[in-house]
This record gives structure tokens, sequence and C-alpha cells, in this order.
């Protein structure tokens, strides 16, 4: 099974309007980190995004549809600047946005908490920093297509 198989067999049960969400927060880590590892974890219901295939050392962002909202988890996410407030939850390391929109998904302050998260493994040593793409540049991600 592709990657991209294992991606639509995940989005088959979710909400109509929460699929287009899902492949939009993809493309931007696809932007972001052009050579991903994708893993689909089909118990839990999410696409988990990294270096490698290891979940939490090497993973730093996934993808979890919901009933009602897209969650984007950071792995490392309570290291993230975070001045817009969006983040979420209480755990040791992991923090969430909920995100209910497209808006929302396509906005400067998801789009710069996405370009962090992709930092995290290599910031804190847990793999060999290895540059897969000019960093500078990803302010332009900031800004909203459209």
């Amino acid at each position: 099974m592709t990657a991209q198989t294992e991606f639509e067999f995940l989005l088959q049960d979710v909400p109509q309007n929460l699929q287009p969400i899902c492949v939009e927060l993809r493309a931007i880590i696809a932007q972001l980190h052009p050579d991903y590892v994708e893993l689909i974890w089909p118990k839990q219901r999410i696409a988990s995004y990294g270096v490698g295939p290891k979940k939490m050392p090497e993973h730093y962002v996934y993808i979890a549809p919901q009933t009602k909202h897209v969650n984007l988890g950071l792995y490392w996410g309570t290291s993230a600047a975070d001045p817009a407030g969006l983040l979420e939850g209480t755990g040791k390391r992991l923090r969430l946005v909920k995100i209910r929109g497209m808006v929302e998904a396509k906005s400067a302050p998801v789009r710069k908490l996405m370009a962090e998260a992709h930092r995290f493994p290599w910031f804190w040593g847990l793999i060999a920093f290895e540059p897969l793409r000019e960093y500078e540049p990803w302010q332009e991600l900031m800004r909203p297509k459209g």
C-alpha cells in the first residue's frame, strides 16, 4: 500500500468538510520538508510526519482527524513559541492545535508552528542535523496563499 493510498484510507471515514483540511496540512508539511517520512497509524487514526520511522524521536508533527475538527499535533510542542496562543494540552512534550476550517489551516500562525516543529528533532540533538532545505525561505510559507 503506498503512502498516498494509506492517507486516503485514513480519510475515508473523516467528515467531508474536514478532508480538505487534512490534505492542506499534509501539503504544508511537504512544502517545509519535501523528503518527509509519513507513517499512518490506523488504530490511532493519525498520519505522523518526520525524518524516519520512529514516532517520538524522529517525528515532529501529526494530523489526527476528529469528528468536528482536525488535531495538528506537535510532538515537541511544549518547546514551541506560540504567540498566538493556539497550542492546547497539558502533557510533558506534546501540544496540539484544533483546526476547524481551511482559513485556520492556511493561517500564518499555524504555518509558523509547523515550520518550527520541523526543526525540533535536530534542535534537541535527537537526530543528526541534515539540512533538507534552506530554512530562511520558510518565511514565505508564513504568508497565506491566495
